[in-house]
């Protein structure tokens, strides 16, 4: 694969597509059997991936589970990025970022990862309650220590980053961005750019909707977490079905699929853009990785954009619990 670098002061070179883990043992329905995910991530290796993405709270901590158990005898060709700053209390995520807390997570997550070092280790969520000096404090004790290599923020405002990048200079910053969900375009991303600071977005293909594989009759199991947000409801995907509409008409002309031309548009944004997608299909996976053969000339990416913008967006992309845990 392509590969990308993530960061300028403290940089870290990945595959221009990442692989997101969350969806095969969390949030997307009943988890997938441990064994069907660990022979997918070991294929993925075999196919030339080798950038990979999860979180502590991810099961919680049955997806650092799997991946450390999946890559036993790759370590040497992968790079892992997990997640810590959200816990599991009386069954609610509530976002922590006490730099106590954080380091016993990286401990935690060493463990199950069955690693010596993380190589990006990512807040998850910024906690209100904690100055973010505080926690840039932490990690740079943690990557002089050799126990994480490079770290970044999750979902934050643009004056966190800078003060946390001022302290402890970050590598990367996961947020969600993608055609249907075009915020980060605004202060984010030029933020990122003065700062020398890589993306990694998140839901790069808005969930699933964005392969045109979810219409009107999609039915979201009950621990799926698309089946409350407000994007996923009737009324939205009735009206957002016209972002598929113009995907699935440039895919045609490109002889690609609405996914890869989505990730495709991402990649063509910036160099150091670094797209995350998540599957639990071998095929799905073949699919997304083909993304980065598919270039777009000045007009064509003019032009789909364009068209894209023309596109009134329905519904928020979270609910108003997890908008505030986002500090949004």
């Amino acid at each position: 694969m392509n590969k990308r670098t993530l960061g300028s002061t403290s940089p870290l070179t990945v595959d221009a597509i990442g692989l997101g883990c969350m969806g095969m043992s969390f949030a997307y329905g009943e988890p997938k059997t441990e064994a069907d995910m660990i022979r997918l991530l070991q294929q993925a290796v075999e196919l030339g991936e080798t950038t990979f993405d999860t979180a502590e709270v991810y099961g919680p901590f049955t997806n650092e589970r799997l991946l450390g158990k999946a890559f036993k005898t790759y370590h040497d060709r992968v790079t892992i990025a997990t997640k810590g700053g959200i816990k599991i209390v009386d069954g609610k995520q509530v976002v922590d970022g006490d730099p106590r807390g954080l380091v016993a997570s990286v401990e935690g997550s060493l463990e199950r990862l069955q690693v010596d070092a993380i190589d990006m280790y990512y807040l998850h969520r910024v906690d209100p309650q904690v100055p973010i000096e505080d926690v840039a404090e932490t990690m740079g004790r943690l990557i002089k220590a050799g126990k994480i290599k490079h770290w970044g923020l999750s979902e934050a405002g643009i004056q966190t980053i800078r003060r946390a990048n001022a302290i402890q200079p970050l590598t990367a910053v996961e947020s969600e961005y993608s055609l249907w969900t075009r915020e980060p375009e605004k202060e984010l991303i030029p933020t990122l750019k003065e700062l020398g600071i890589g993306l990694v977005p998140f839901s790069p293909l808005g969930k699933g909707f964005l392969t045109g594989k979810v219409d009107l009759d999609t039915k979201f199991t009950q621990n799926d977490g698309r089946r409350k947000l407000p994007r996923f409801q009737k009324d939205a995907l009735t009206a957002n079905m016209k972002l598929v509409t113009l995907l699935k008409r440039i895919a045609e002309g490109k002889q690609a699929t609405p996914a890869q031309i989505a990730l495709a548009w991402l990649l063509a944004q910036q160099p150091w853009i670094v797209p995350i997608p998540g599957t639990t299909k071998f095929s799905r996976l073949q699919e997304n990785l083909g993304a980065e053969k598919i270039v777009f000339n000045a007009d064509e990416l003019a032009s789909i954009t364009e068209a894209a913008d023309q596109i009134q967006i329905i519904g928020n992309r979270y609910t108003p619990e997890l908008a505030k845990r986002a500090g949004l």
